[in-house]
């Protein structure tokens, strides 16, 4: 019996090394966490991976340009310390996870990533930098614009998203199949993130794609993420008809 509470303790030691190993030298960190650990970063080592145009729109303060779908994002790292803590952020989290896997692989060993990205980040009213020579960008709609759109409409579908989100772009298709196949009975509004950050800040939007789904005015219900087509559609169905 001895031994096997041996076996068992070392083999319980074993697995939680393991465990332990596996996220060793990156972080996931909310908006607040993040901002705070900035306070000791070098210069140059804080990376948004987000295009230019993103970029442009406000970035945190600090930060380098190294859009991950272009060659700058290689360049960028290839300039960073190693041996130092590297931060990075996309606008809500997607991007920056692969960038921080790519710069594990690369041979960083302390990597924060910002959970949420800059979505989280305006959502807990962080600062925003613009670029030098860039005037500040429209913040686009606002709650009470978005409010006066859904006034005499029964069932309204919000669907929030960016030019450069992967799943929006394969919800969008069945999305709008859905709606056009309801013969009028529901509206289909898209609002883009990026062009209305007022709007995605006022309702702490954090993660894209993402629905709402509204009768007469009244938020019924939301998702988040993109699921299977069939299961969407029945619950969409579900909720609205």
């Amino acid at each position: 019996m001895k031994k096997l509470k041996i076996i068992f303790a070392t083999l319980f030691i074993a697995l939680s090394l393991l465990g332990c190993t596996k996220q060793e030298g990156l972080q996931n960190l909310t908006a607040s966490e993040f901002q705070t650990t900035l306070k000791s970063a070098e210069p140059g080592q804080i990376l948004d991976v987000r295009t230019s145009d993103e970029y442009a729109h406000g970035h945190i303060k600090g930060a380098v340009l190294a859009d991950i779908s272009s060659n700058l994002f290689q360049e960028a790292a290839a300039k960073l310390d190693k041996s130092k803590v590297v931060y990075v952020y996309c606008l809500s989290g997607g991007r920056s996870s692969a960038a921080a896997t790519q710069l594990q692989e690369m041979g960083f060993k302390s990597i924060v990533n910002l959970s949420g990205g800059m979505l989280a980040w305006q959502s807990a009213n962080l600062p925003i930098s613009t670029s030098e020579g860039v005037s500040a960008p429209s913040s686009g709609m606002t709650l009470a614009d978005f409010d006066k759109q859904l006034q005499g409409k029964k069932l309204v579908i919000v669907d929030y998203n960016a030019t450069w989100c992967g799943p929006c772009k394969q919800l969008s298709p069945v999305l709008e199949a859905w709606v056009k196949a309801q013969n009028g009975k529901v509206e289909l509004i898209k609002i883009d993130v990026d062009a209305n950050q007022e709007l995605a800040k006022a309702k702490q939007i954090e993660s894209i794609p993402y629905l709402e789904f509204y009768i007469n005015g009244k938020l019924a219900n939301k998702q988040t993420g993109m699921g299977e087509a069939k299961a969407m559609t029945e619950k969409w169905t579900q909720i609205l008809l």
